[in-house]
C-alpha cells in the first residue's frame, strides 16, 4: 500500500483556505496513492472554540473529502471538528474512494489545553478494514496512552495524525518509535508545521516506522507530501519470525 503523508501549517479557524491548500497539495501528487494522511484538526488548527468552526456529518468539510477521494481513488483520513447532537468532537474521518465513510473519535482529550471542556471524549477503537489492510486510527494525545493501541486486532497500521508542538517533538518522535516496535505495526504520524493563533511553534516530524521500529520515512520540518510504499508481507514474515506479539499481554479498558 502506498500512502502520502501531507505535512503543511494550517490556517487558523478557516476550514476554506485550509481546504483549498490541501487540494492544491493533494493535486500535486504525481503518482498513484492508496491512502493520503492530512493532520488533526486539518481544517482548523487545535482550536478550544469549536462553536465558531464546527461542522455537521454533512458539511463543506466532510463533502470535500468525499468528493476528492472518489476523484482521486483513494482513501483520505485526517480529523475535524465535528458538532453532533449537541456535543463537539476532534472526530478522525476515513473516507474511502466509494465516499463512505468510518470515523473515530479522540479518546484522549489533551486536559493541559482545556480539550476536555470543550470536547466529548469518544469511547471506541476503530479498525478499518481498506484493502487487505488493517489500520487502526487515532489523534495525538492518543499517543501518550499506550494501553489504548495495544495490538490486540492484529492491525497492520497505526496512524497517528496531531498538532505537536516543537516544545514537546522529543516525545512525538520516541512515542511514535516506541508503538512501532511494541505492536510490530507500521506506524506513520502526521503532524502540522507552522505557528498559531496562540503563537504556538509546530516542527511537523511527520514520519514513518516498519514494525521494527527503523524509519521508512524520518522526520523533516519542511511542510511537504511524502510518499511511502508499505509492504505487508515483510511484515508478515517479521512477526511470524519473531513471535512478539504472542506474549502480548492482554488489558480490559474501563
Amino acid at each position: 500500500m502506498k500512502i502520502a503523508l501531507i505535512q503543511s501549517s494550517l490556517i487558523w479557524e478557516n476550514p476554506k483556505a485550509n481546504r483549498d491548500s490541501f487540494e492544491e497539495k493533494i493535486n500535486g501528487i504525481n503518482e498513484s496513492v492508496d491512502l493520503m494522511v492530512l493532520p488533526e484538526m486539518f481544517s482548523t488548527g487545535f482550536t478550544m472554540h469549536p462553536a465558531a468552526v464546527a461542522e455537521t456529518m454533512q458539511g463543506e468539510t466532510v463533502l470535500w473529502m468525499q468528493a476528492l477521494a472518489k476523484a482521486k481513488n483513494t482513501a483520505i483520513t485526517g480529523s475535524v471538528v465535528i458538532e453532533e447532537s449537541g456535543n463537539f468532537y476532534n472526530r478522525m474521518l476515513f473516507v474511502f474512494p466509494s465516499g463512505d465513510i468510518q470515523f473515530y473519535d479522540k479518546r484522549h482529550l489533551f486536559t493541559l489545553a482545556g480539550e476536555d471542556k470543550v470536547y466529548t471524549a469518544g469511547n471506541q477503537k476503530l479498525i478499518v478494514e481498506y484493502l487487505g489492510w488493517k489500520i487502526c486510527p487515532m489523534v495525538c494525545y492518543d499517543l501518550r496512552f499506550p494501553v489504548f493501541s495495544r495490538n490486540v486486532e492484529n492491525y497492520d497500521l497505526l496512524l497517528y495524525v496531531a498538532n505537536w508542538p516543537e516544545k514537546r517533538v522529543n516525545a512525538w518522535d520516541t512515542l511514535l518509535k516506541a508503538r512501532a516496535i511494541e505492536n510490530m505495526s507500521y506506524v506513520a504520524g502526521v503532524n502540522r508545521s507552522g505557528t498559531d493563533a496562540n503563537g504556538y511553534q509546530y516542527s511537523g516530524h511527520s514520519q514513518l516506522f516498519d514494525c521494527l521500529g527503523d524509519y521508512l520515512l524520518a522526520p523533516t520540518e519542511t511542510e511537504n507530501v511524502f510518499v511511502v510504499e508499505l509492504d505487508k508481507q515483510k511484515m508478515i514474515t517479521a512477526r511470524e519470525k519473531l513471535g512478539f506479539l504472542n506474549d502480548r499481554d492482554l488489558f480490559d479498558l474501563l
